[in-house]
């Protein structure tokens, strides 16, 4: 079960339910490129494609320790289908990068 409050999602690829993360070491791989604020700019304006929905939703799942590649997310049946990938990397960002209701600016509560 993903925990919010960490910045989690869970995600169920080839029926098994994973709680994808956006960690600092994932983030390095979406920054390159065009980078991070990029990405996150596409996905706020509804500009994102296929290749941002994928990037984020492999960073989320290496940031929850899956060791699949690009290749073999592209391939995985995900349950819900594109909806929910969509939600999913959607989610990912949006708790990366906010606080989680009732903290205040330092992140306590």
């Amino acid at each position: 079960m993903a925990n919010p409050f960490a910045g989690e999602v869970t995600l169920v690829v080839n029926g098994e339910e994973i709680a994808c993360r956006l960690t600092l070491g994932s983030l390095q791989g979406l920054d390159r490129g065009e980078g991070l604020i990029a990405l996150i700019a596409r996905f706020e304006e509804g500009r994102f494609g296929a290749g941002d929905v994928l990037a984020v939703l492999l960073a989320g799942l290496r940031g929850g320790g899956w060791r699949g590649s690009a290749d073999d997310l592209g391939a995985a049946e995900i349950k819900g289908g594109l909806r929910e990938a969509l939600r999913v990397a959607g989610l990912l960002l949006a708790r990366a990068f906010s606080l989680p209701e009732g903290a205040d600016e330092r992140g306590a509560f």
